[in-house]
């Protein structure tokens, strides 16, 4: 089955999809503050497709993001962390609970069916998960290749460099490769794509910090910013500073470019002119593009916006110009930090957990009303894991972790992966519920790149350590190509 629509930016069509959110109840402020968009308001090309890669910066506690339900689960899980775990009645962790559909047990390698209820935090997620537009993949991590905990223990295999640390993890996520990697993985996949399509200028977007994921060999990670110093949410290009009086001449300006355009052997010079001829050039034409496409995601909401509602209101707004920019494949990048916590977790993960769910349903609903859901992929990921057993009020770092995978294209209302079982140095984990990761990050990668159209050969050339896992494992389904 195929749900990927043409992408139709007509004044008409948009006011049907409207109407039909509407009739659903799921629309509110959005449909009123954008029926009047016009046909040059979002890409129109059928065969675009991009993905949004959502970083939460310092390894988000998993075990109560997606807090296990069933009663031996639960059991244990209060058991392991009595001053961190979530309450089934205080919390009310029932309205949460997921139902997959077709009613398919979970079993973890005992044959226990699992329960899973998200975080109360995460309730937004809920509608769009029993939608079926949202996937939960189990226990993913960082792995060379298949590990099982015997392996692990006798150090019978190759592991991914100084786990749990967080600058050798976060670019073991990013990159597949240890720290000081100059290549991420989207960076890597932005690169082909690029040369398929023609693209180079704007197929890695970075909407927060840098990052290596986006990082490639041939092709550069693309900044925005989110606003401007004057007027907020009309971010765009990092423009290259001409207000000083000598390039406001026009001489000067055209020596300037004139310098950048000379080749230069060394690398350092090399890559200045690269960078500078792109602030000049494509931060003019992106702008340009910009300049029509109205805000999106802080027209959606009455709450005080966010810096990761800031963030994909970008990505939404350069989704919109796409076919302008005359580009078919993208990868964005955006992020949220402060998950880092070894203590006050009960208080402050809710917060960062609510932000995180807020902005994602403004920007599925948004990518719906645009009528691009089906072509615009969202991922989380994050440094690692945490330990199941508590420190006080915080949690250690791990390894293993639960995200989520959402989009009209997704296989939703599914679990992907194997349940881990819920124990204290039990067969799933190496100690303090680390979980040893059961499905690898260049999985899920291949997963997502695969749906961007990426061939098996080119995956195993972009993703170093995919070649170590079985042919038929490589790819976890939860997306429909």
């Amino acid at each position: 089955m195929n749900k990927r629509p043409a992408m139709n930016a007509s004044r008409r069509a948009f006011l049907q999809r409207s109407s039909a959110l509407l009739a659903a109840g799921i629309a509110s402020p959005l449909i009123l503050n954008l029926a009047a968009i016009s046909e040059a308001s979002a890409a129109t090309a059928t065969d675009y497709k991009a993905l949004v890669c959502i970083y939460l910066t310092g390894g988000n506690d998993q075990s109560n993001t997606l807090v296990p339900y069933d009663t031996s689960s639960y059991d244990a899980y209060r058991r392991l962390r009595p001053t961190l775990a979530l309450s089934k009645t205080g919390d009310n962790l029932a309205a949460t609970l997921l139902a997959p559909k077709f009613g398919n047990k979970l079993l973890d390698v005992n044959g226990v069916e699992h329960q899973y209820a998200l975080a109360p935090a995460l309730l937004p997620l809920k509608s769009i998960f029993d939608a079926g537009s949202m996937a939960i993949l189990l226990n993913v991590g960082t792995l060379i290749r298949p590990t099982t905990k015997t392996q692990y223990n006798n150090k019978l295999v190759l592991l991914p460099p100084r786990l749990f640390s967080h600058n050798d993890q976060a670019s073991f996520w990013q990159s597949l490769s240890p720290e000081g990697a100059t290549s991420g993985w989207g960076g890597r996949m932005g690169d082909l794509l690029a040369n398929r399509y023609d693209q180079a200028a704007f197929t890695n977007i970075n909407a927060a910090d840098n990052a290596v994921f986006l990082s490639g060999n041939n092709t550069s990670q693309y900044k925005i910013t989110t606003k401007s110093p004057t007027t907020p949410y009309l971010g765009g290009a990092v423009l290259l500073d001409t207000r000083d009086s000598l390039y406001r001449a026009d001489t000067c300006l055209t020596a300037l470019k004139q310098l950048i355009g000379e080749p230069r052997e060394h690398l350092f010079e090399k890559e200045h002119n690269i960078i500078t001829k792109r602030a000049l050039i494509s931060g003019a034409n992106l702008n340009d593009a910009l300049v029509n496409v109205p805000n999106y995601i802080p027209q959606t909401i009455t709450r005080t916006s966010t810096s990761l509602d800031d963030q994909l209101n970008m990505v939404a707004r350069m989704i919109a110009c796409a076919d302008t920019l005359t580009v078919k494949r993208q990868v964005f990048f955006v992020s949220l930090g402060g998950f880092d916590m070894h203590d006050g977790l009960p208080d402050i993960q809710p917060l960062l957990l609510k932000k995180v769910a807020d902005a994602m349903a403004d920007f599925h609903q948004v990518t719906q009303a645009m009528g691009v859901a089906n072509q615009v992929t969202t991922f989380t990921a994050s440094d690692f894991g945490r330990t199941l057993v508590g420190n006080n009020d915080g949690s250690d770092h791990g390894w293993g972790s639960m995200h989520f995978i959402m989009g009209g294209a997704v296989n939703g209302s599914s679990y992907y992966g194997t349940a881990p079982v819920v124990a204290d140095n039990g067969p799933d984990d190496v100690g303090k519920g680390r979980l040893l990761p059961t499905t690898s990050v260049d999985q899920y990668a291949a997963t997502l790149g695969s749906w961007m159209g990426v061939s098996d050969t080119e995956l195993l050339n972009i993703l170093p350590n995919l070649k170590n896992f079985d042919v038929n494992k490589r790819n976890l389904g939860f997306l429909m190509v």
